[in-house]
């Protein structure tokens, strides 16, 4: 029995996999405990914890952790002179017409950041050693200081040589040995120094949080008789034993959206699918992706409460959409949607826990794309009539009927998601139209149609248990680790040879520490140059993909890097002009040790077709109302309601839907 657990913001998430096929369940998360509320998804699912023989878990904690700053109390060690760097971050603004603007707040204040005298030059020489004796002696003073909790240390150019950081840490502890201590060389051996500043405080402030966090989960599944792998998904689209994770926490700090595109990604691919744009839509936010021939883009860089983390991500664009977004009218009179959400508590008004606040999920209700004895396949009672109560103000405010207001808020909603779509293709050098959508999530099946439309995407695809999909990704991935290294060397041919030894050693590191774990398997790599011309400020990314590294040519390097150059900026220099590897990024990627397929299960709601009166865009339309299985392969035309259990499948007026050879819902739009 393998089963998979995503904690998300409003609803938690499982899949269980065995000898008699898949189960779901889906229960309301428990922001306070997210632990409890995968238990709670356990119990939903009948589901004896001594049976399970592997446990995949993905959480928002790290996430929330930074976002509600409930971290643990760190210290920071940096150069003499650098003791300013998380407060001077960068010249830019966010939003650059806003008089109050303010930087990012830090996780580590100034007060807690203390100077120790050694320098390192750029290429790793010592220009000032470290003093062990005056850098205990300062240990001890500025842990005195504090009732400090963890300690991270960022020394500059330590991505060139770490035996500084290695020597300070070793110092802490000794003086402290319950502490928890991060290098910045463990974290990001690459440069910039900000951006490295705030991983390394960030991943040492989520440590104990996450430490606490899978210790205390593992030892409630132990005590119920649980005795299998555990392990926990990682913001780059693999999982990682649950013990590995809680000494490298930063790296689960979007392990949610991450699972959700590895689903996507493996749902479709066996129908042959390999070139599509994702569409997670739960109750907090939508997480859009783009997947260019079967693999999902990775950043090298992401940031969280606008401080930046530099660890591998999938390249994932997030917008405040989801069924709990409130509607809400600004100070000028316009009607809004999101980006401030109900959550899980109190949650969407229909959901009978205090809610007052109009949201999508309650439009839906209104407008008739949502029923109330089928929501989530019956399991759970929802109150339309609290949904019309609390829509009814605005309804009143901006003159329209309560179906015409609701309406409204679900294509605001929709544009915020297209436009959030936009970011991760045309503004990235890819055409939406050459790519399918895969919604997925309790939400994504309802707009997919609609937002496919306004990009002018002709195929929708909805894999089997869209609701839950995220939780089936997480049974689907790879064991994954990536090594980063910052080495500058212009590409000629006297140094192709030393790019592809660095390779080369990135991939026996990544491939030695997963078999340190236990994880004895042949390893793929997914290997990247972070390149850029002489001269230019910032890299392009340039994936080698399943080149043989022996026959790599400096010109076949350069040829790549402009190919990658010209789909990003539409242009590229003229052969010749010099170009160099600034930064190596390789991932070893393990499958487990078996494989396991997700099917779909049967809708709960019969197989008789039945009609549904809703209304979209003004129009009033009598829809079919059928289970998912009542699909066959030939083309039914909207409009239709599709039951799928964990999920609602709208297809619209000019949109017609199929069953494939796979369980794949296809919507495909009218020429």
């Amino acid at each position: 029995m393998r089963v998979g657990i995503e904690v998300g913001g409003t609803f938690t998430d499982l899949v269980v996999v065995d000898d008699t096929g898949v189960r779901t369940s889906k229960v309301p998360s428990t922001p306070a405990r997210p632990d409890e509320g995968a238990m709670n998804a356990i119990d939903a699912a009948g589901i004896d914890p001594t049976e399970i023989t592997e446990l995949v878990h993905g959480s928002t904690v790290a996430t929330n952790a930074v976002l509600e700053r409930k971290g643990a109390r760190v210290c920071l060690f940096v150069t003499k002179g650098t003791r300013d760097i998380l407060l001077l971050q960068r010249h830019d603004r966010a939003s650059i017409y806003d008089l109050r603007y303010r930087k990012p707040e830090p996780v580590v204040p100034r007060r807690d950041t203390f100077e120790v005298d050694e320098r390192l030059a750029a290429d790793g020489r010592v220009v000032r050693a470290l003093d062990e004796a005056a850098s205990e002696a300062l240990v001890r003073d500025a842990l005195a200081q504090g009732d400090y909790q963890a300690a991270a240390i960022c020394f500059l150019h330590s991505y060139a040589d770490p035996t500084h950081e290695e020597a300070l840490a070793r110092i802490i502890r000794a003086v402290a040995p319950e502490m928890t201590v991060t290098c910045s060389s463990e974290v990001t051996r690459e440069f910039r120094e900000y951006e490295r500043a705030s991983t390394t405080t960030l991943a040492a402030y989520v440590q104990p949080v996450i430490a606490g966090y899978v210790t205390r989960f593992s030892e409630t599944l132990a005590a119920r008789g649980f005795a299998g792998r555990f392990s926990i998904m990682q913001s780059n689209g693999g999982r990682m034993p649950a013990e590995a994770m809680a000494r490298n926490a930063i790296a689960a700090l979007f392990s949610g959206p991450a699972a959700g595109v590895v689903g996507a990604v493996r749902g479709v691919e066996r129908a042959g699918y390999r070139d599509l744009i994702t569409l997670d839509m739960g109750g907090t936010s939508t997480d859009v992706s783009l997947i260019a021939d079967g693999e999902p883009e990775l950043a090298a860089m992401t940031k969280i409460d606008g401080l930046p983390v530099k660890t591998p991500v999938v390249d994932i664009v997030t917008v405040g959409a989801g069924g709990g977004s409130i509607a809400w009218a600004d100070d000028g009179g316009l009607l809004r949607a999101g980006p401030r959400s109900a959550g899980a508590t109190p949650g969407p008004a229909c959901y009978g826990r205090g809610g007052e606040l109009p949201t999508i999920t309650d439009a839906h209700l209104i407008r008739g794309t949502l029923r109330s004895d089928t929501f989530l396949g019956g399991r759970m009672d929802v109150d339309a009539e609290a949904s019309r109560r609390v829509f009814a103000p605005l309804a009143e405010r901006f003159g329209l009927s309560l179906e015409e207001i609701a309406d409204s808020a679900i294509r605001l909603a929709e544009a915020n998601i297209v436009r959030a779509i936009q970011q991760v293709s045309t503004e990235r050098g890819r055409d939406p139209r050459d790519y399918v959508l895969v919604p997925f999530g309790g939400a994504g099946p309802l707009h997919a149609a609609r937002v496919a439309e306004d990009l002018n995407i002709a195929t929708v695809v909805v894999p089997p248990n869209a609701g839950v999909l995220s939780a089936a990704g997480l049974l689907l991935s790879d064991h994954v680790h990536y090594r980063a290294r910052t080495r500058r060397l212009r590409v000629t041919a006297e140094t192709i040879a030393e790019i592809r030894a660095t390779v080369e050693e990135l991939q026996e590191e990544a491939r030695d520490y997963l078999a340190s774990l236990g994880i004895e398997a042949d390893a793929r790599f997914a290997r990247v140059l972070e390149m850029r011309y002489v001269g230019q400020a910032f890299e392009v990314a340039v994936n080698l993909g399943d080149r043989v590294l022996g026959d790599l040519s400096a010109d076949d390097l350069s040829e790549l890097f402009a190919e990658a150059h010209r789909r990003i900026f539409e242009f590229a220099k003229p052969h010749g002009d010099p170009v160099e590897v600034v930064s190596f990024r390789v991932g070893a990627k393990a499958p487990p040790p078996e494989t396991v397929t997700v099917k779909t299960q049967d809708s709960p709601s019969g197989s008789a077709e039945r009609r549904a009166r809703l209304v979209e865009r003004g129009e009033a339309l009598d829809a079919a109302l059928l289970p998912r299985q009542a699909l066959g392969v030939s083309a039914l035309p909207g409009p239709l309601l599709i039951e799928d259990g964990s999920s609602t499948i709208y297809v619209p007026p000019g949109w017609s839907a199929r069953l494939d050879a796979t369980g794949n819902v296809i919507l495909e739009r009218e020429s």
